[in-house]
């Protein structure tokens, strides 16, 4: 069993489409380990989204990541970060594949309805930006 780390970005909260991407995320065999709402101030956003500090699009993401409530998760199950990717779908909804939550419920590559971490050692960090050890019921 292995844990990553998602959020639920503000365009899905906004669609309404929270309920409909963790019903997905639990049909595929996904155990909520730790789940809360929040919304990220730009400090909190700043620090998750550090590493692209100097690129183009940062100032947009900042905007986009702080302009509602995201559900934040820590999510269970076997091989969790290569799955979760799997079953979010590529970054530009456009090119992810049918079926996936981005290509679903996305936009473009901002606005993609879904974080997920890429590797176990990100999941951990990003994880550790919002729970502690006691946050998580599994």
């Amino acid at each position: 069993m292995s844990r990553t780390f998602t959020i639920i970005k503000p365009d899905s909260m906004r669609k309404k489409a929270e309920g409909k991407i963790i019903d997905i995320l639990l049909s595929h065999g996904f155990r909520i380990a730790a789940m809360r709402a929040t919304r990220l101030s730009q400090e909190k956003a700043g620090e998750f989204y550090a590493i692209h500090k100097e690129k183009v699009f940062f100032d947009e993401l900042m905007e986009y990541m702080t302009s509602g409530p995201v559900i934040v998760a820590v999510l269970e199950r076997d091989d969790a970060v290569a799955e979760l990717r799997r079953v979010v779908g590529a970054t530009n909804p456009q090119k992810a594949e049918p079926g996936t939550i981005r290509a679903m419920f996305g936009k473009d590559v901002t606005e993609n309805a879904i974080h997920a971490s890429d590797s176990d050692e990100n999941a951990r960090i990003e994880a550790a930006h919002f729970f502690s050890e006691e946050d998580y019921c599994l």
